[in-house]
């Protein structure tokens, strides 16, 4: 979700960049610079922290050509830092790139480099880039980046230079946006269409698999074999505002469906060469250490939480250790029994809640190794944490989180598979199977989201009405809880989840007539007792929407809507089910004109306690 832009042609080309990368502030960004052709060669400028760091140097030592590259940075691998700033180079500072995305396999390049007598000075996978292109240039930088992407590994979006061919700018797109603006004697590249519109409103979209080589009188567009592609320009008659949505309405609604993207970063190089067994090269627990853990504390606020109530079903059946789950704010409060051999994990997508950061110190005040789950790599859970694994959803606008609780929940599987590998608690046979099935998630995502349309019917009914529940059992009744807080939050819609077996212990005397009732109805070990639970409803005039997976074709029989979603594994299906929940919600809060972004009250990020 880093911001790239890139431009070639008769003006100063730094105030350009820094220009664009301002209209690609609201993605999200830890830190910023350019790189751009002058008379004494390529020179760069970097910076962390605000674009206004940037322009301070900038404004103290110009830059001054008409050829350059900028980017903003979003820190996955590598703190941020002026040196993981972009642009990178080689050693002979003759080869800049500016990245978004992720290199799965830089470790074994940069290995392979390193023993060539190639020397790194930043922490980052995009470092990588800049050396293996160089390593590679025979002449013709087109040919030297087709063969450097043959190499790589993962998702990416490059904007490349050379001193060699100060003429020319090189763009690629793999799995990662990337866009071309095509101006009058001058030509721009850009990760979304804000970075360019003040510029032009014809621009090329690249597609996976795609480069494109500008000069500032010409583009190019060609595979990353080199077949040569023609495309008729696409005119922008957006505004500047809808440009940053890419489209989307809200922001909400674009991070829902940037989901399938975010669930393939954050599985990304954690998977190893043979897509059988995770890798976490992050978790530096010893075999020893692992088996030392008696049990395990999940701590977490809010929707974090919620993404908790799945990663203990994960660990206690994937592992056998058991598994608590706290809501920060009351963990200190009860004085847990934290041992040496407790494993304390905190979930925090900003990396900055109050509540989660005071657990983790009490946590290791009292002996426990802790794990932290964020979305945020130089965060104060993710330097106080003894181990951290990254989510990388990118930055979240709305203040609803979508694709920040579903990529904790991707981590957690990641984590839950790694502890069974090391402890052999699950056969080889088995993790192959998830893994398996946890790969084809994000394909199984996008068929969700292409029947929003389903989901937004369900959603203008639900919004008439004032008072709802979510029933389900096991990991249903988790995800339950997860819809209920994200249809009350920005809907403002009285919601609540209740486990689907409790409601003859009281909760029925909620139910009355015409009242609507969403139904998990996806563990198939629990399938008969949840319908059985869902006729209780019925008997008593709730209006029933059930969701159920695939192939199940019970459930119509007893609900008044159903809305199916594809087959996976049960232990994974809390990672699909919960996005028409995510699609209810906006739909609902639509329905009624609240502003989806910011709902009243509530703040993105929880720093105080």
């Amino acid at each position: 979700m880093c911001g790239i832009v890139g431009y070639v042609g008769n003006r100063n080309s730094q105030n350009i960049l820094i220009e664009g990368l301002k209209k690609l502030e609201y993605r999200g960004y830890d830190s910023a610079g350019v790189a751009v052709f002058t008379k004494d060669g390529l020179q760069i400028k970097k910076s962390i922290g605000r674009l206004a760091n940037l322009e301070s140097k900038l404004d103290q030592s110009p830059l001054s050509g008409s050829i350059g590259i900028g980017h903003t940075r979003w820190a996955t691998h590598g703190k941020p830092s002026d040196v993981n700033s972009h642009p990178h180079t080689d050693n002979s500072q003759k080869f800049s790139v500016v990245h978004n995305g992720i290199i799965e396999n830089y470790v074994s390049l940069k290995e392979e480099l390193i023993e060539k007598g190639h020397i790194f000075v930043s922490e980052t996978d995009t470092e990588v880039i800049s050396h293996l292109i160089a390593s590679l240039y025979e002449g013709d930088i087109v040919k030297a980046v087709q063969k450097a992407v043959q190499r790589m590994r993962g998702a990416f979006a490059l904007g490349v230079l050379t001193e060699y061919e100060p003429d020319k700018l090189v763009a690629v797109r793999l799995a990662s946006p990337l866009i071309i603006g095509v101006g009058e004697g001058e030509n721009f590249i850009g990760s979304d269409i804000p970075a360019i519109l003040d510029y032009t409103r014809n621009v090329y979209i690249l597609n996976d698999g795609e480069m494109a080589v500008l000069t500032k009188d010409a583009v190019e567009l060609m595979t990353l074999e080199g077949n040569f592609i023609s495309r008729e320009l696409f005119h922008v008659d957006w505004d500047i505002v809808t440009a940053e949505k890419a489209g989307f309405d809200h922001f909400m609604l674009k991070e829902i469906h940037e989901q399938p993207k975010a669930y393939r970063d954050t599985m990304g190089a954690r998977l190893d060469a043979s897509g059988t067994k995770v890798v976490l090269d992050e978790v530096k627990m010893t075999k020893e250490q692992i088996s030392s853990i008696r049990n395990v504390h999940i701590v977490a606020c809010g929707t974090a939480y919620h993404a908790g109530l799945v990663g203990k079903s994960i660990i206690e059946k994937l592992v056998r250790i058991p598994v608590e789950v706290d809501v920060a704010s009351e963990y200190r409060y009860r004085s847990p029994i934290i041992t040496p051999e407790t494993l304390v994990m905190v979930v925090s997508q900003s990396g900055e809640t109050a509540d989660t950061l005071a657990a983790l110190r009490e946590a290791k005040r009292n002996g426990a190794r802790v794990v932290a789950i964020t979305n945020v790599v130089g965060s104060s859970v993710a330097r106080e944490a003894d181990d951290v694994i990254v989510t990388w959803a990118g930055p979240e606008i709305a203040v609803a989180s979508t694709k920040a609780y579903t990529s904790q929940l991707i981590a957690f599987y990641l984590f839950g598979l790694y502890l069974a590998q090391t402890l052999e608690t699950q056969d080889e046979a088995t993790i192959t199977e998830i893994v398996t099935h946890l790969k084809e998630l994000p394909e199984k995502v996008e068929s969700i989201l292409e029947q929003a349309d389903s989901i937004k019917e369900w959603a203008e009914q639900v919004a008439t009405h004032d008072n709802l529940f979510f029933i389900g059992r096991g990991l249903d009744f988790a995800v339950a809880q997860e819809g209920s807080l994200k249809l009350k939050e920005i809907s403002y819609i009285h919601s609540e989840a209740y486990a689907a077996g409790e409601l003859k212990h009281g909760t029925l005397a909620l139910i009355e007539e015409g009242i609507p009732v969403i139904a998990l109805a996806i563990q198939e070990d629990l399938f008969e007792k949840t319908v059985s639970n869902i006729k209780e409803v019925k008997a008593r005039g709730a209006h029933v929407f059930g969701l159920h997976a695939a192939g199940e074709t019970e459930l119509k029989k007893s609900v008044d809507q159903v809305f199916e979603i594809p087959y996976t594994l049960p232990l994974l299906s809390p990672a699909l089910s919960v996005v028409p929940l995510q699609l209810l919600s906006y739909y609902a809060s639509l329905a009624r004109g609240n502003d989806v972004d910011k709902p009243r009250n509530l703040a993105k990020s929880v720093t105080v306690e």
